[in-house]
């Protein structure tokens, strides 16, 4: 008998594999950055069509091979299904995923990241924030969980913004999304998160072209 292996994470990226199986990526609590084969996960009977989607939230059981891992059940907490008809916040959770693949590795401890990626996502769809405030933090505190967050750099910036990057490099992620921003302190944190992804992210997203085109389009 197989003994499954329950995780809770959350999908990152999937891809067809062969005529009816998927090839997914979970970013999970227990163990990192995992890939598992969702076998049938295409057909439009399986139980895993829906839950092998990127975004899918929840309680994953699988079992392991000798060279991968095979994703038997779910059970789906969240699906965040308002990125179907919030096409702009799509693209940004989009690129939040991109991220989180980009930092995270498997056994890794990665829980506060996977609790960084939940919380953001959850702040684009709140309609609280702008996408571009939401961006903005968790680029900055996606680099500080990766623990090479410089903090506020040296200039002639505005002491609200002083405030608010140290904030995000200081506060836990379950208090992260608790404060708001003037626009001239998020035009200048937009400014140094880019400057620090540059340097910090040696990486060009794909989903970065996407949140362009609907940046200038809306």
């Amino acid at each position: 008998m197989i003994d499954l292996i329950p995780v809770t994470g959350i999908i990152l990226k999937a891809e067809p594999i062969g005529e009816y199986d998927r090839r997914v990526v979970i970013l999970t609590k227990e163990r990192g950055k995992i890939s598992a084969f969702a076998k049938g996960a295409r057909k439009q009977t399986s139980t895993l069509l829906a839950a092998t989607a990127p975004f899918s939230f929840g309680v994953f059981k699988i079992y392991e091979g000798r060279n991968s891992y095979t994703l038997s059940e779910a059970k789906i907490e969240n699906y965040f299904e308002e990125f179907r008809t919030a096409m702009q916040e799509a693209f940004y959770g989009m690129y939040f995923l991109e991220i989180a693949d980009y930092y995270t590795r498997e056994n890794n401890d990665e829980k506060e990241m996977l609790k960084l990626l939940y919380a953001s996502l959850s702040a684009l769809l709140k309609g609280r924030w702008s996408p571009a405030f939401v961006r903005c933090v968790f680029e900055l505190k996606a680099i500080a969980v990766n623990g090479e967050y410089p903090g506020a750099p040296e200039g002639n910036w505005n002491e609200s913004t002083i405030y608010a990057l140290n904030f995000i490099g200081e506060t836990p992620v379950e208090n992260l999304y608790t404060f708001t921003v003037k626009d001239e302190v998020l035009d200048e944190m937009i400014k140094i998160s880019e400057t620090y992804c540059k340097r910090y992210m040696d990486k060009k997203f794909k989903s970065v072209a996407l949140l362009e085109d609907v940046r200038y389009n809306i």
